[in-house]
């Protein structure tokens, strides 16, 4: 299996609405060091695609205002590896874009989309999984996901229910998928859990261009047939205005509504890649270190006292005295101050929404 036809997608078009107020739709978090490592997510995303990917078969699908964005974190990135979207219309368009792009140029080739924002701590693990998972989408009709076994209820991810297991080779942590859930209910998830059956979806998907765009047009035809009619203005000077027109009638849907739940032809391969989507403020707090009382804070200077259970986040060189709370998130950025309570962070966007409404109302008042 030669690497030239392996090709690998980041996706970075989203806006990181549930890590507000750190992360915006004008710098979201996979642009951010949340990681304290000195490098971005996004950053630390191409790292890890450049250890299986030629330089030139890596692609960065966002948005067009994040152009500058990604030009000053990816210098290394070339511009006809970037696929620019006008608007965010979820996953499925996204998939759909890089898909027939790379479809046009190479033909079938194998394929990885990744999230650009996403943590990943066993990044040896990581590269044997892709490897491997590249090896068998070769020799199958299939698309693979990368399964990570759940440590709480969560609501907001994809569940795979695994079925049996399939001798590959030496691959001992294949399975094929039973079903495919995406976000359930609350006492779902806590039976998927209960049951040891289920799995998260990490959102890494393995397969080929021709397995993923047959997949479009069984499942997501109107997407399909917007690409496909005017598939031979990509890599020309018409793309951009082929793109805005096929983004302007797209519907915003996720790869997984749209295919993956209907989809006969799932496998997962499950893994313990110290995997976190960093999603929401309390998947942030379970993947960093916390003091004795397991409150997470990002400086020495900021002093807890009756406190628990709480995250604070505050900027360089604030100082800080916190008493008696239990159970919050303090976020300050550099004009904005949230105090939340961690069990109604579902609330953000609805906090973020009216902020922006009380600042256009200042602005119409000035």
């Amino acid at each position: 299996m030669e690497s030239k036809n392996n090709h690998c997608v980041i996706l970075a078009g989203g806006t990181g609405a549930r890590l507000w107020p750190i992360s915006t739709s004008q710098k979201p978090k996979q642009f951010l060091d949340l990681l304290g490592t000195g490098k971005t997510l996004i950053q630390l995303a191409y790292q890890r695609a450049s250890r299986v990917f030629p330089k030139e078969n890596i692609w960065i699908v966002t948005l067009d205002k994040y152009k500058e964005l990604v030009n000053k974190q990816l210098p290394e990135v070339h511009s006809t590896n970037l696929l620019l979207e006008p608007f965010q219309r979820n996953t499925a368009s996204s998939m759909a874009y890089a898909s027939h792009k790379i479809h046009h140029t190479q033909g079938d080739a194998n394929i990885v989309f990744t999230p650009s924002d996403h943590m990943i701590t066993d990044e040896f693990l990581f590269k044997q999984e892709i490897e491997n998972a590249l090896d068998f989408v070769n020799q199958n009709d299939v698309i693979l996901t990368i399964g990570i076994k759940p440590t709480r209820i969560e609501t907001e991810y994809g569940y795979v229910q695994v079925d049996e297991k399939i001798k590959y080779k030496n691959i001992s942590n294949l399975y094929q998928v039973k079903t495919f859930t995406e976000k359930p209910s609350r006492d779902m998830a806590k039976i998927f859990i209960e049951s040891e059956e289920f799995y998260w979806n990490s959102g890494i998907y393995i397969t080929t261009t021709n397995s993923i765009i047959e997949g479009f047009a069984k499942y997501l035809s109107d997407i399909h047939n917007l690409f496909l009619s005017g598939r031979h203005n990509l890599s020309t000077e018409n793309e951009p205005y082929f793109i805005r027109k096929v983004y302007a009638e797209c519907p915003n849907i996720s790869i997984d509504y749209g295919i993956m739940e209907k989809a006969q032809n799932v496998y997962t391969l499950i893994s313990e890649l110290g995997w976190s989507d960093l999603g929401s403020w309390n998947s942030f707090q379970e993947n960093f270190s916390k003091d004795e009382d397991h409150n997470v804070k990002n400086s020495d200077l900021i002093l807890t006292y009756q406190s628990e259970n709480s995250i604070i986040q505050l900027p360089k060189n604030r100082k800080a005295i916190i008493q008696g709370l239990d159970n919050f998130i303090v976020v300050e950025t550099d004009d904005i101050l949230l105090v939340c309570k961690k069990d109604q962070e579902h609330l953000l966007r609805q906090f973020n929404t009216d902020m922006k409404l009380l600042e256009e109302q200042k602005e119409v008042v000035h």
